[in-house]
């Protein structure tokens, strides 16, 4: 997109992305985190951009249903971003769905990143600080400070971040497009997106096992011997495992049901342990 005024339609529908974004952990839940909230998001723009096109508006809906998580500010502009991708997508087809699905998981991971430690660990400690201390001495500014520096402050940047989104994500997709680096442009976001998942099965899935064998005189802790061939291959095979059951058809209510119940009579034998 060229740096011109976005239409009166463009705007009604950033805006009402933006107060959507609001709802960023609306319906949260751990199989696919975010995704509720982020559907809710994109809504608006669905229905604009896809009002007399009902399969396409079904494809969209089931691909922003994807795995989702970062923080509730860059959140609104990878939603801008995804709005954009879904007009060319739309109107150009310029990109397709798999495109979309990989900057989204590409930016995810390092926006979280970055703005955890701005917001969450520098921002909100900063804010608390000054409010507590305002309350310790009675005085009321000291709430309202808080949500005025930490909550109103994220507020007016996720407004500016839901239109940036959508501008710039527009106008890189246009440059790329043109200049014939879409299709680089897709490969690295995909390897960059799965690079990001692996990294978050190596730190959020662990399989505790404790088994330890006993042959003669010596015990064989079973956990040292799989680590020895690869840290981590545990987590790895039932990450792999629970996508094979998945795109079997096995819902992910069960899975978690399973999971649960299998660490849960696996601590009871001695198997599982307590998670690191």
């Amino acid at each position: 997109m060229d740096h011109r005024s976005l239409t009166t339609e463009e705007r009604a529908v950033l805006r009402r992305m933006f107060l959507r974004s609001h709802l960023v952990f609306q319906g949260f839940n751990m199989v696919k985190m975010e995704a509720n909230g982020f559907t809710m998001t994109m809504q608006p723009a669905i229905e604009s951009l896809y009002k007399d096109d009902p399969e396409g508006r079904k494809e969209a809906y089931l691909r922003h249903q994807s795995f989702f998580n970062t923080h509730a500010v860059p959140f609104s502009f990878i939603a801008g971003v995804s709005y954009a991708m879904e007009r060319d997508l739309k109107e150009k087809k310029a990109v397709d769905g798999a495109t979309i699905a990989s900057i989204k998981a590409a930016l995810m991971g390092p926006t979280a990143g970055m703005f955890d430690s701005l917001f969450f660990n520098a921002l909100r400690i900063i804010a608390a600080g000054i409010a507590i201390g305002l309350a310790a001495q009675g005085n009321v500014l000291g709430p309202i400070l808080f949500v005025l520096l930490y909550g109103v402050s994220q507020s007016v940047v996720k407004y500016y971040f839901t239109n940036w989104g959508y501008t710039l994500g527009t106008s890189m997709i246009d440059t790329v497009f043109k200049s014939g680096l879409m299709a680089a442009l897709t490969k690295a976001a995909a390897v960059l997106g799965l690079t990001m998942m692996g990294a978050m099965t190596a730190k959020m899935v662990n399989v505790p096992l404790q088994w330890t064998i006993q042959i003669g005189g010596a015990s064989l802790v079973v956990q040292d011997v799989i680590n020895s061939i690869m840290p981590g291959l545990l987590s790895v095979l039932l990450v792999f495992g629970l996508v094979a059951l998945i795109r079997r058809g096995v819902r992910p209510t069960w899975l978690v049901v399973i999971i649960l119940a299998t660490g849960v009579l696996g601590a009871l034998v001695g198997i599982f342990g307590t998670a690191a």
